[in-house]
Parts: C-alpha cells; structure tokens; sequence
C-alpha cells in the first residue's frame, strides 16, 4: 500500500470548471471526495495536492485570492472530518514552462522529500495526461480517474509509455485500489 496519496485538485477533488475556480464561492466538492480523502487519513496514509493554477499566470486571481479558494477547501474538507497534509500548486501560466509545472515532477517530487517518502511508496490520482506524465516523470504508480477531465483522457487513448495504470471512476473508488479494498474490476488502458 502506497504511503503517499498525490492528487489532482481539479477534476479530482474538486469540479473542474472551465472559466476556472476565481473565488471560494465557486468550489464545488465532487461527490465522496471528502470521504475518500478520509479514508486515506484514517489508513495513516499522508495525502499532498500536486495541483497547477493557471489562472494566476494568466492574471485572472492572484496568489491571495488563491489562498482563500485553498483555506475555504481546508475548512470544507475538515467539517467533513478530512485533512490534506500538503497542497502545492504551481502558479504559471502553460506557456511558461517549469520544473514544478506538470507534467514536470516538481512537485511530486518536492511532496515526496518533504515527508520523506520514496517514489516507489507512493501514488499520483490525477485526470488528465499531464497528471499520469508527471507521475511516469517522478517514477511513482498512476491512477486515471473518469471524473473531470478523466473520460476525455481515456477516450483519445492513454499513450504506451504510461502504462501500466489503474482506471477509476472516481476518488472514492481510486481509494479502493490504494487501499487494497477494490474487486479487481479496473482495467488498463
């Protein structure tokens, strides 16, 4: 069982909007994510948010306001009885191109130093290819869920070299394979 959960916020965690989150009001929890995210506190797991925000690289909320969407997600989380133990995001806008902005592992790496735990200990839960190329970049084990951008992922097909993966519908079920709990019942690819 992998030590370390790697998430994806948008799509993932949270609805993926496409005018993007711009305010702590427009944050919508998916269903069972909070719960899935207990589960994974309640196994002793710890569980980092590896998340890139656009929208501050293209100007349209800054770093503060970034903030408050990411303080309104902690509280909401926590009402819920979940706890993220990091959430790192990098800022720039995709035509900057960076270490920390997927599908570099920056930040996956940067989650694994902090608490001390290798590659081969952990798992990145994302939606999109960015996600599963930054998790193959880190050399850490990949989930696609079919939630947010997960579905039009699949459907242009998932490239060779990311394999092998797990495909699931959602956090909650991605929590059944890390913890062990699932019927078998995801395929590859």
């Amino acid at each position: 069982m992998a030590r370390l959960v790697l998430l994806e916020r948008d799509g993932v965690l949270i609805e993926d909007r496409p005018d993007f989150v711009r305010n702590p009001g427009e944050l919508t929890l998916l269903p069972r994510a909070a719960a899935s995210l207990r589960r994974f506190n309640e196994a002793g797991l710890k569980v980092a948010v590896v998340t890139n925000q656009p929208a501050v690289g293209r100007g349209i909320i800054d770093e503060a306001m970034l903030a408050r969407i990411h303080e309104h997600l902690l509280a909401r989380l926590a009402r819920e009885g979940a706890r993220l133990d990091l959430l790192l995001h990098a800022p720039e806008a995709p035509w900057v191109p960076g270490p920390r902005r997927k599908p570099g592992s920056g930040m996956l790496h940067e989650a694994m130093r902090r608490f001390g735990i290798a590659s081969y200990d952990c798992v990145m839960i994302g939606d999109s290819l960015t996600d599963l190329e930054a998790a193959k970049a880190a050399d850490v084990a990949r989930i696609l869920v079919r939630c947010g951008k997960g579905q039009a992922t699949q459907a242009a097909g998932i490239p060779r070299e990311l394999m092998p993966l797990r495909i699931a519908d959602d956090l909650w079920q991605a929590a059944d394979f890390v913890l062990g709990t699932d019927a078998g019942n995801a395929g590859a690819g």
